[in-house]
């Protein structure tokens, strides 16, 4: 898949644009040509890669609430973009037992805002709807999660995003249909992607910032699961598998409308311990303590997803194994700040093959 000869001069319109994976979307798409349109809401703090990389600078960007419904539907029909890429959540398990309302709010109704937008869209449209790993019904077996597998989520986040899988098929199905795409002309598929690494996310309760800001200030990286099993990846790879995804689906958009996972090769397995020791010895130093954590929400201790279907049918692999993408992970934590527009665009560069 060509990403530039599909996206060059395309209008895209990126809800959730000032987060880490929308940052780094963001300049993916503008370093392929793209017009883009960026709705989320602001940065947290003045760290934030979107910040940090002068977002405002390279998209039209709207400081708004996907939960507002008359506004994203507003500002998307405006722009009558030739694709969608919804990324606007919230992305953390922890901050979800803190915020459960909030976050079925964000996740759930979000997800219909823009589903319900494009329903009066008046122009053919390829949207790519970003869901997680986390939305399959997870019994914690060594077996990876296919497609088909069946949707649940213990905590309010991973429910929430499994309820926004079953929102984006039923107006797939109801509004939608692949089988009557030449009336409506909108085409839809969803995204599913393992535990994203790379440089530049500062969340709080995520592994790899919390170690980059402890190996930084020169203190123990302390870790709650130290045996949990993730797919972890480097932001770049699923990055890479959304545009493949969106290319394929504007090509042929009644094949593609369908869900897709991301996630890394079967056996490449490894632990929150496994990623905290890589993340140490390439950073050159640092030490991690596992301390009795009372009262500990529940978190999943094993996920695995399975990509064969993303292998057969889009022919997407991710490029990296995790002991890459922590080693480009940490690079750019210790080489980026102070750089980080330049950084980041040269690692988009070399990942993507771009003069």
């Amino acid at each position: 898949m060509d990403h530039q000869s599909t996206y060059n001069g395309k209008k895209v319109f990126l809800t959730g644009h000032t987060g880490f994976k929308g940052a780094w979307m963001l300049l993916i798409l503008r370093a392929l040509g793209a017009e883009v349109k960026g709705y989320a809401l602001a940065p947290k703090s003045e760290n934030d890669l979107y910040h940090r990389i002068n977002g405002d600078a390279l998209c039209d960007s709207v400081i708004a609430d996907i939960c507002d419904r008359e506004r994203v539907k507003k500002e998307l029909l405006d722009f009558e973009p030739d694709f969608v890429f919804h990324f606007a959540a919230q992305a953390l398990v922890l901050d979800s037992y803190q915020h459960p309302v909030e976050t079925y709010e964000t996740n759930v109704m979000g997800t219909i805002h823009v589903l319900d937008a494009l329903r009066s869209l008046n122009k053919p449209c390829t949207s790519v709807m970003i869901t997680t790993d986390k939305v399959y019904e997870n019994f914690e077996t060594r077996d990876p999660y296919p497609e088909d597998a069946r949707l649940g989520g213990f905590d309010p986040y991973s429910n929430s995003k499994a309820c926004a899988e079953l929102a984006i098929a039923s107006y797939r199905n109801s509004f939608l249909n692949p089988a009557h795409y030449d009336t409506h002309r909108q085409a839809v598929a969803a995204a599913r992607s393992g535990n994203v690494i790379g440089g530049g996310d500062w969340s709080e309760n995520r592994l790899v910032p919390d170690i980059a800001r402890a190996l930084t200030a020169q203190e123990p990286v302390v870790i709650r699961n130290p045996e949990a099993v993730r797919p972890w990846q480097h932001v770049l790879d699923p990055l890479n598998g959304y545009l493949t995804l969106g290319g394929y689906l504007a090509q042929d958009p009644k094949t593609f409308a369908t869900g897709y996972n991301f996630g890394p090769k079967p056996d490449d397995e490894r632990t929150v311990r496994d990623m905290c020791e890589l993340a140490i010895e390439n950073w050159g130093a640092g030490s991690f303590e596992t301390p009795e954590i009372a009262n500990k929400p529940h978190e999943a201790g094993l996920l695995k997803l399975a990509i064969d279907k993303a292998r057969e049918e889009l022919q997407w692999v991710p490029r990296f194994d995790s002991a890459e993408a922590v080693k480009w992970t940490m690079d750019w934590y210790k080489d980026a700040p102070g750089n980080e527009l330049e950084f980041t665009t040269q690692q988009i560069h070399q990942f993507f093959g771009l003069g």
